[in-house]
């Protein structure tokens, strides 16, 4: 695969990179820049040689929100930065043409189009007519097959930015992991899991899943789960899975009564199964906790994607216990998902970690694909 490294040419050239600009935004501020900071490797390398960079990223998920902000929190971390309000077009077009060797551009927002989502060949097609090379540097969306991510590079010489060369790198060790090897999975909704769980259980000596993942298992076994929340997945399916000796489960949960406004302060300890049925699990217990610590000190490889307990209402003990029981083995460590990498920032761990990938569903799918169409666009264009 060819990386920005293998670009021929540089100064005042036009380049399109598709960065991972979809940070969190509140009353119009940034408040984690942690993907802004990655994205800077690439931004810098092209630069310091002279190039007219031009970043293209979606923010939010409605289409209506701005990229502005985010460009004023990225001229903190590098200079020469703009943003410009359209994202195609001719007035995108002139604004491109007057920026200086070296200076940088961020364009609007690429869900404001609907031919963004679509993979419209035509919108492709605008965005392409911004540059003269495009380079990928987002590997959060690269599993989505986009306009920006798979139609692009069929019309630009392509190449992969250091942030996805170096994404590939450690996922592609991830699948050969030194043993003992942990693997632990959150989230929820099986059906998006299943694929990674069935490689990862060939792969690592235990599979710890967690999460609302974990009561579809429950649920599947016949154990009480209350009102919490499940998926509509196949039970034979988590069935065949829940076989595997290699996967490991909780051992106890914090429950609360069913209601929108529960707070930690009302959750008390069950055992597995030991659930009313007007009660939902909200964070895995103690004993699990333990459990997850026990399993990662021997460990010299662990790999960690998803939150494990309901972390946007505060249920987030557990989830910080096994960021800190990673950070304090010595196990070459790879993390992923949004939840995971704020609970180790907010704990002061992120130094601890070998690898902090920037995708959630993207790593997952990888682990399990070995690829993403986004890497597949550029493989294609280079061999074409």
């Amino acid at each position: 695969m060819r990386t920005v490294r293998d670009i021929p040419l540089f100064e005042n050239i036009p380049i399109l990179v598709r960065a991972a600009l979809n940070v969190p935004l509140e009353n119009g501020r940034v408040t984690n820049d942690y993907r802004l900071r990655r994205a800077i490797p690439t931004i810098r390398f092209l630069a310091e040689r002279g190039a007219k960079v031009v970043l293209i990223s979606h923010i939010g998920e409605k289409g209506t929100e701005t990229l502005e902000p985010v460009a004023r929190a990225l001229e903190t971390l590098v200079p020469r930065v703009s943003f410009f309000h359209e994202t195609i077009g001719s007035g995108a077009r002139a604004a491109i043409r007057n920026l200086a060797g070296g200076e940088i551009l961020v364009l609007e927002n690429l869900r404001r189009h609907a031919g963004e989502r679509a993979n419209d060949p035509a919108f492709a097609k605008e965005l392409a007519l911004l540059a003269d090379v495009f380079v990928e540097d987002s590997f959060d969306t690269c599993h989505r097959r986009h306009a920006s991510i798979v139609g692009v590079p069929t019309l630009l010489p392509s190449y992969a930015g250091l942030l996805l060369e170096d994404e590939i790198a450690a996922l592609k060790g991830a699948l050969a992991p030194e043993h003992p090897a942990l693997a632990v999975i959150g989230g929820a909704k099986f059906s998006t899991k299943e694929a990674v769980l069935t490689t990862l259980l060939d792969t690592y000596d235990h599979v710890f899943v967690g999460g609302a993942l974990a009561n579809d298992f429950f649920k599947a076994d016949g154990k009480q789960v209350g009102k919490s929340l499940v998926s509509d997945s196949d039970p034979d399916r988590i069935k065949k899975i829940l076989a595997n000796p290699k996967l490991v489960l909780p051992v106890d949960s914090f429950v609360a009564p069913a209601n929108e406004s529960v707070t930690p302060a009302e959750a008390h300890v069950a055992a597995i199964g030991q659930i009313a049925q007007d009660e939902i699990v909200l964070d895995h217990g103690p004993a699990t906790q333990a459990l997850l610590h026990e399993l990662a000190q021997p460990a010299k490889s662990i790999l960690w994607n998803g939150p494990l307990g309901n972390y946007e209402k505060g249920f987030v003990g557990t989830t910080d216990a096994c960021a800190r029981a990673i950070a304090n083995s010595s196990a070459r460590s790879i993390i992923g998902g949004g939840d995971t990498i704020a609970s180790i920032e907010r704990l002061g761990l992120l130094s601890r970690f070998s690898f902090v990938s920037t995708g959630g569903g993207a790593m997952l799918e990888f682990l399990s694909a070995g690829t993403l169409p986004g890497i597949e666009a550029l493989d294609v264009h280079a061999s074409a």
